[in-house]
């Protein structure tokens, strides 16, 4: 494992990065209403992203899957069911969806990273509760990103949370560092032992990214080589943040 600890400077890169990360992804949601099309959310978040100086980071990101395309948008935008890198298109959102938002950005070499799930207009009670608790496992998970603690003790914060609350955590896809690449060590995982792991160091970064089902957390890719979904058509959320280890606070950057 090679975790790459950054330098004053480049944990100032990463902040401006972060923040307009932040921008877009904030401007998309104010524009979430019934009816919006995920392509028009998708080119919000994009023109955001260029009017500051930055570039998607998640356009033309390859596949792992080596007959599949890379991905044709500037962010993700996963609905209901779909858990991650849903592809934005034609399709309408309608009141009472619930709709995961990715957003990544390339500034002076730096990526940064995060995610949100909110509702269109009024939703249900049990979709309220899904983004509430999926929520606060991100922050359960921040607060625990503290030098000297492990990984484990990161990873198993958010899955007692969860848990706690009836839910499932998933296991295919997990956070990760994050740095001049999207994908950088270590991959942290929304379960496990505490007191395990690798030590959190000051100056690290990382991806916190906490997924959670109503129902069974097995997963399958569709067709177009992308989107992740929930086999049995369950609800889904995902809420993430880059952060920084600190002396002290963890940092947000992507706040």
């Amino acid at each position: 494992m090679a975790i790459i600890i950054k330098s004053s400077a480049e944990l100032e890169a990463m902040r401006c990065a972060g923040h307009i990360n932040a921008l877009a992804l904030q401007t998309m949601v104010r524009a979430v209403r019934p009816g919006v099309t995920t392509a028009e959310l998708d080119a919000i978040g994009a023109e955001v992203i260029r009017a500051h100086g930055g570039q998607p980071a998640f356009l033309n990101y390859p596949n792992q899957m080596p007959d599949k395309p890379s991905f044709p948008a500037a962010t993700t935008m996963s609905v209901n069911d779909e858990l991650v890198h849903g592809i934005p298109g034609p399709r309408r959102l309608r009141r009472g969806d619930i709709l995961s938002i990715d957003v990544g950005t390339v500034l002076d070499g730096f990526v940064s990273d995060s995610a949100i799930t909110v509702g269109v207009g009024r939703i249900s009670t049990r979709a309220r509760r899904l983004l509430d608790v999926t929520e606060q496992a991100l922050y359960r998970g921040i607060a625990a990103s503290r030098a000297g603690q492990r990984i484990g003790d990161v990873s198993a914060a958010i899955q007692a949370w969860v848990e706690s609350h009836g839910l499932q955590v998933v296991r295919e896809y997990t956070g990760h560092g994050v740095g001049r690449d999207m994908h950088e060590d270590p991959e942290i995982f929304n379960w496990g032992t505490p007191g395990t792991g690798h030590i959190l160091r000051p100056n690290m970064t990382y991806a916190l990214e906490p997924m959670v089902t109503v129902g069974p957390p097995l997963l399958a890719v569709r067709p177009d080589g992308w989107t992740v979904a929930t086999m049995d058509g369950g609800m889904c959320a995902h809420f993430e943040h880059t952060i920084a280890i600190t002396d002290g606070e963890p940092e947000i950057l992507t706040q």
